[in-house]
């Protein structure tokens, strides 16, 4: 399978548009670009029942972050606090890098 491109990476704060958590603000924890998703800490939490393994790990019902669709969240503009959708820009040093295309601000 190819790699797709993701807008999204890794410590980004974004914002759940659709689904059960609709709303939701977290930060990227995880970036799935082979499936086109990611994973938002304290977002989309489901139930796991584990049992207890050789490793000093215990068993029980634990939560766990599921993967979200890419396209269910949006970044966090950070001028100004709101959902909107990531551009490139070119520098004159010829790297490349991401902006908010709401306020043309540098996403870091």
């Amino acid at each position: 399978m190819s790699k797709k491109t993701m807008k999204i990476k890794k410590g980004d704060r974004v914002v759940v548009l659709a689904g059960k958590d609709k709303g939701a603000e977290g930060v990227v924890a995880h970036a799935i670009p082979e499936k086109g998703k990611v994973i938002v800490e304290g977002v989309n939490i489901a139930k796991k029942h584990q049992a207890p393994t050789r490793a000093d790990q215990q068993g029980g019902i634990i939560e766990k972050a599921m993967p979200i669709d890419v396209s269910n969240v949006a970044v966090i503009s950070p001028k100004d606090g709101k959902a909107t959708k990531v551009g490139y820009k070119i520098n004159d040093d010829g790297s490349k890098v991401r902006i908010c295309r709401r306020t043309g601000e540098e996403i870091k």
